[in-house]
């Protein structure tokens, strides 16, 4: 009878494996309500070896907390904003941006957590802040060529356009149960994830006019 395979010693592997897993039980239950040994079987590893790679709990947040960033200002780059003209690079990066938040709910739970602690560990972090510096490095540029060309308002900030598409795009899924609950009409879902897609991008670009002289 042949000897069973022997599992291929792959340590990078396994630590995406980790960070998946606790991502999905960091987004479910917290840091708190996470357990490592949960984290580990979902892993198919050993607590002892998730202690290994991160040592503990809270530095595996951590890691989980700059792996979700890295994902979304990564996908943020490959839009070839430069490619386009200042209003299509925003209608682009409104639309990017409000269709990442929907389809990543785990990273949508982790952030609602993380605000939760007041932004306890993102604080602790210096290469998250510094990764998310990429977010208004790219819109600044596109905000730069617009007002060059007289496109938008010289006057607006890169702080405050970021902002407004983030929250439009966070409230769509952070408060959709609630909003609906209290103040929902006769749309159904899928009309109501269009109209606030519409939304987004209508409201920056009308945020990003000249005022006429």
């Amino acid at each position: 009878m042949p000897a069973p395979a022997k599992r291929k010693n792959d340590p990078e592997g396994l630590k995406k494996r980790i960070i998946a897993s606790a991502l999905t039980l960091f987004a479910d239950f917290g840091l708190q309500g996470a357990r490592m040994e949960q984290i580990a079987d979902n892993a198919g590893t050993t607590k002892r070896m998730v202690v290994y790679h991160f040592r503990n709990k809270e530095q595996l947040y951590i890691e989980v907390l700059h792996h979700v960033y890295h994902q979304i200002r990564q996908h943020e780059t490959g839009l070839n904003l430069s490619e386009m003209s200042p209003s299509q690079a925003i209608v682009c990066l409104a639309e990017a941006s409000f269709d990442y938040h929907l389809s990543h709910p785990d990273f949508m739970r982790l952030i609602c957590s993380e605000n939760l602690m007041r932004g306890r560990y993102i604080r602790q972090s210096e290469s998250i802040r510094t990764l998310n510096q990429s977010a208004l490095n790219l819109l600044d540029a596109v905000l730069n060529r617009g007002k060059e060309s007289g496109e938008f308002a010289r006057s607006v900030s890169t702080l405050d356009v970021h902002r407004l598409i983030s929250s439009i795009c966070f409230h769509n899924v952070s408060n959709r149960y609630t909003f609906n609950s209290l103040f929902g009409s006769d749309e159904s879902e899928s009309q109501s994830i269009r109209r606030n897609r519409q939304l987004v991008v209508e409201a920056t670009l009308r945020y990003l006019q000249p005022c006429p002289h």
